[in-house]
């Protein structure tokens, strides 16, 4: 018998689907609700790094983020003229079949995991938010916006960085902060010869490419922002564009020059939070950018967020009472999550400020060597 037969999950984005799929397979009865009706996921694409390939291939949608998205091995490393520094190995983590990295489009990535999610028989509700949480010894008693009142073993509030859930919840909880950086993301035709990541490094600006299918690539673009200003939509093109023209490689020229309304420009600020140890409050828990939600640095937000949901199932299908299955999922969680989390957070540091290349690139091998760890 698992520790909870009843479970509600809050969230239906990547680590709310996840969840909601993993406890399905070990026999929990699971309602997800998901406010927005229309179950969209906005954004360009994403990069998943070989870790993330692993939690996937663990969930069974492998084989349908490799035909629908893009995975390849290494990643290029090169100046702003375009000189290469290094080639990075990625190694196969997933499998000696998959590749040690990849990309995918965010609301392809999310399609797939919407249909495996119903496919696994778990009851969702869209347009449906909750309204109450009132936790008791023996369940939580759920009201919600489109229907009466329910009651859970469990809730997992996986709403993502501004949890509803978490203020309701943990109205002691940090909130997100600004980090002094921007990240800007557009998606561009793929040239034949873009066949892995590549980076390019500039004075406080990053940018890069990932291919994210056979005919499309994302470029995504870091800059030093010391204030958090809102960008208007008439603004984006011409503002990634004039950040691109601070480097001379061909490829990011190239890109530039291909620019414009169709490239699907979105900015987004970054911002960070790490909910402090535990993620759960009787019957309540949290899990992802809920909990700790993190930069692009590493490539590794979502990743962490699907392997919560892997670490949740697995430890409630080991028995035991309820509470002793929520102090394993945080043992086995906290590090982890704190690493990304703290050494996304100085990568971009480093970039914004200037700093040491060679911190910058210990700081990399270090984390990636973290990350291949078993989770």
């Amino acid at each position: 018998m698992p520790a909870a037969a009843r479970v509600l999950v809050i969230g239906g984005g990547f680590s709310g689907m996840t969840a909601a799929i993993e406890l399905r397979r070990g026999g929990v009865e699971v309602d997800l609700v998901e406010i927005d009706p229309g179950w969209r996921s906005y954004g360009a694409g994403i990069t998943i790094n070989g870790a993330s390939l692993r939690a996937f291939a663990r969930v069974g949608v492998i084989g349908e983020i490799m035909k629908q998205g893009y995975c390849a091995d290494s990643v290029a490393i090169c100046t702003g003229d375009g000189r290469q520094l290094a080639l990075l190995p990625t190694p196969r983590l997933a499998g000696p079949d998959i590749p040690g990295g990849g990309g995918i489009m965010r609301p392809v990535l999310a399609r797939i995991l919407a249909a495996a999610t119903r496919a696994a028989g778990v009851n969702v509700r869209l347009g449906s938010t909750f309204t109450t949480i009132e936790p008791g010894p023996d369940s939580v008693a759920v009201t919600f916006s489109d229907g009466p009142l329910r009651r859970y073993d469990l809730v997992v509030g996986a709403d993502g960085l501004s949890s509803k859930v978490r203020q309701t919840c943990f109205p002691d909880a940090p909130k997100p902060k600004y980090t002094g950086q921007g990240v800007w993301r557009a998606v561009l035709p793929r040239p034949a010869d873009v066949v892995h990541p590549a980076m390019y490094l500039g004075a406080k600006v990053k940018v890069g490419f990932n291919p994210v299918s056979q005919s499309e690539m994302y470029l995504f673009l870091t800059e030093y922002r010391p204030t958090n200003d809102f960008v208007p939509e008439e603004a984006l093109v011409p503002q990634l564009a004039q950040l691109l023209g601070a480097f001379s490689a061909p490829m990011v020229a190239e890109s530039r020059r291909n620019l414009g309304a169709h490239s699907h420009v979105v900015y987004r600020p970054l911002e960070a939070m790490l909910m402090p140890q535990p993620w759960y409050r009787g019957r309540v828990l949290l899990v992802g950018d809920a909990a700790h939600a993190t930069t692009p640095h590493l490539a590794a937000g979502a990743g962490m967020g699907i392997e919560d949901a892997i670490v949740l199932a697995e430890e409630l299908r080991a028995g035991d009472s309820l509470p002793e299955a929520l102090q394993r999922f945080q043992q086995r969680r906290w590090e982890r999550c704190r690493m990304v989390v703290e050494n996304s957070l100085r990568l971009g540091e480093i970039e914004a400020t200037g700093g040491s290349q060679e911190e910058h690139a210990q700081l990399m091998r270090d984390s990636m060597m973290a990350l291949a760890a078993p989770f």
